[in-house]
């Protein structure tokens, strides 16, 4: 009996009260934060103003199991009743539609997790730096950093394993907008009109530039752009950059919607003084080392043992391919343990993907645009 009251309090002490803005049956990835954020036992979805349709919104209350089926009359009125029942809320509504949004949550003061891009302009993420407190929890989800050799990647760095990293080169191409997949693809009309910032950017490159983050602790010094379209879609559709560091470091980013065939051809590859590293969204659990020797090295989750093997990232045991979902469970672990150091007054950003990585990103896109225009490289200060 004491061995199981034990158990109870250490279940209730560790798992975090979630609600969810947005997100509905409607929704493209609501169904995915609904089930990664759940599969580890360490977040409970328990209620959500998930659409301002009254019937999605049931539906989405019924689809996704909730205890109580509370419908609310609008986005203040759930969160003025519910303030006090949630650790978190994840903020999941259409990109041109979050800044107002933001305000309104960040009032109640709750940690807020964001899906990304967090804002659609520059312009609106510096309205928001003025009234954001820089300690407030916010997090924002590119999940492809949940992947574990992602992580143990970035350890493989950091520990100077490759050496003086020289250059790197990041690419995302997809056929969206291509043949077969442009017909069968509907995009939300939100989608089919550029910002200053093309959608593109915020899509595809913004995860890019989220790995440059992660894998190399700096922003660029010098940045230039070309974007261009293939397409008949009227928008931004493909783009190219090339990135200076202050440290040396030369990179290059390619994003495309036009490329036939290719589902989600994301790769990142990383070249330094010694070795070399490559990693491939569409075989997560291989990472290829290249030593300057011409010896070709493939790990996995266990192979160093530095993040990767780590028991939160792996729910089975190595050898049987992990992927998109749990990448996105990966995320949601690594920000429950960020909100216990959030919750005892410790640093938060140990994992990453906070206020001020999103906004440097959202400024590197704004800096893109004025080269591309320009057709000269850009200062990023």
């Amino acid at each position: 009996m004491l061995i199981t009251t034990i158990r109870v309090q250490w279940m209730k002490k560790n798992t975090y009260k979630i609600g969810f803005i947005g997100g509905g049956v409607n929704s493209t990835i609501g169904e995915v934060h609904k089930i990664s954020c759940q599969l580890d036992g360490k977040w409970k979805l328990v209620s959500g103003f998930f659409s301002r349709n009254k019937k999605i919104n049931y539906k989405t209350l019924i689809s996704y199991g909730l205890d109580s089926l509370v419908e609310y009359k609008n986005i203040d009125d759930y969160l003025k009743r519910e303030v006090n029942n949630l650790d978190a809320i994840a903020i999941l509504v259409p990109t041109p539609s979050r800044f107002k949004i933001l305000k309104k949550v960040l009032a109640y003061n709750i940690p807020i997790i964001c899906e990304k891009p967090l804002l659609p302009t520059f312009d609106e993420f510096k309205k928001l730096d003025k009234i954001i407190n820089k300690k407030y929890f916010l997090k924002v989800t590119y999940n492809y950093l949940g992947y574990p050799l992602v992580k143990e990647l970035r350890e493989i760095i950091s520990r100077g394993i490759l050496g003086k990293i020289q250059q790197y080169d990041f690419e995302m191409p997809q056929d969206a907008f291509t043949g077969l997949s442009s017909k069968k693809i509907k995009p939300k009309k939100w989608r089919l009109k550029d910002n200053f910032i093309p959608n593109i950017s915020h899509d595809l490159g913004s995860h890019l530039l989220s790995f440059s983050q992660l894998l190399f602790k700096e922003n660029p010094e010098g940045i230039f752009s070309n974007y261009y379209s293939h397409s008949k879609k009227k928008i931004i559709d493909n783009g190219r950059f090339f990135l200076t560091y202050k440290s040396g470091i030369t990179g290059n980013l390619w994003i495309s919607k036009t490329v036939n065939g290719i589902r989600n051809g994301l790769k990142i590859r990383v070249f330094g003084d010694k070795k070399s590293a490559e990693w491939l969204q569409t075989e997560p659990d291989k990472l290829t080392i290249m030593s300057n020797n011409g010896s070709i090295e493939n790990i996995d989750n266990l192979t160093y043992g530095f993040q990767a093997n780590k028991k939160k990232y792996n729910r089975y045991k190595v050898g049987h391919a992990s992927g998109f979902l749990e990448a996105f469970a990966n995320m949601y672990s690594d920000f429950s343990d960020d909100l216990q150091d959030y919750k005892q007054k410790k640093s938060t950003n140990k994992n990453h993907n906070d206020f001020n990585s999103s906004y440097n990103i959202a400024k590197f896109f704004q800096l893109s645009s004025i080269s591309n225009i320009k057709k000269r490289w850009i200062k990023f200060k």
